[in-house]
């Protein structure tokens, strides 16, 4: 249970959580809990590769980070999919984590990744894709490793609701230790883009706000920074 502290209108969020390597909270709620139950089914996939995607910061990274904490795998780059062989990367690791695949795709290439679900397959071990897009729209042209990509399971992460959007203001200002009431987030649920970005921007611009005028977080402060958002 989450809650927005103080007023009568006090948010109450039963929203779950989840621990990250950092020992951050992953608020699970219907707009990612399909995602999370990938996470959670693992080592029981169904494929060797599972694909995670949505928007920015819409948390696939942190779900990455839990991934690999639960299952003692390790995070690879673009850089190693493309100069490691296979069998190097899995070595000692039950299970890869790539973020932002389909970019890695571009400076890999697609044999690479090919070559690495291969091995995945043959081995037993498991492979973790996060991406901005579905693996069917990243316009793949090798024939064998697009029709692995769509056959493996994957899952989407939505744009939050209001619910979700308050929750992860309330943390965002709870991580920079800034004081806040419900009111500021029912103002700013209000009146904001509906996007894990766009309240992760519009925190930080509060905080500078706060911190350079050395004004407490309040309503009119947090008008004046969604209106500058709203004009950039």
């Amino acid at each position: 249970m989450i809650a927005a502290s103080g007023g009568t209108d006090q948010l109450l969020l039963d929203l779950g959580h989840r621990p990250s390597l950092a020992g951050d909270d992953f608020l699970v709620a219907p707009c990612n809990a399909a995602a999370v139950k990938w996470i959670d089914a693992w080592p029981a996939w169904p494929s060797p590769l599972v694909a995670i995607f949505g928007p920015s910061g819409s948390g696939k990274s942190h779900l990455a980070q839990v991934f690999l904490s639960k299952s003692g795998g390790r995070a690879i780059s673009a850089r190693d999919l493309a100069k490691a062989e296979p069998a190097r990367l899995f070595a000692d690791a039950p299970a890869l984590a790539l973020d932002d695949a389909e970019r890695a795709l571009d400076s890999a290439g697609e044999e690479a990744l090919l070559h690495l679900y291969n091995h995945a397959a043959e081995a037993g071990r498991q492979l973790l894709l996060t991406a901005h897009r579905p693996p069917a729209r990243w316009g793949v042209r090798l024939a064998d490793l697009d029709s692995r990509l769509k056959a493996a399971p994957q899952a989407g992460i939505a744009d939050p609701d209001d619910a979700l959007i308050a929750a992860v203001l309330v943390k965002q200002f709870a991580d920079r230790q800034l004081p806040v009431d419900d009111g500021v987030i029912s103002f700013m649920v209000k009146r904001m883009e509906r996007s894990f970005a766009a309240a992760r921007a519009a925190v930080e611009r509060i905080d500078r706000l706060s911190l350079a005028e050395r004004r407490p977080v309040t309503v009119p402060l947090a008008r004046r920074v969604l209106e500058s958002q709203q004009e950039d």
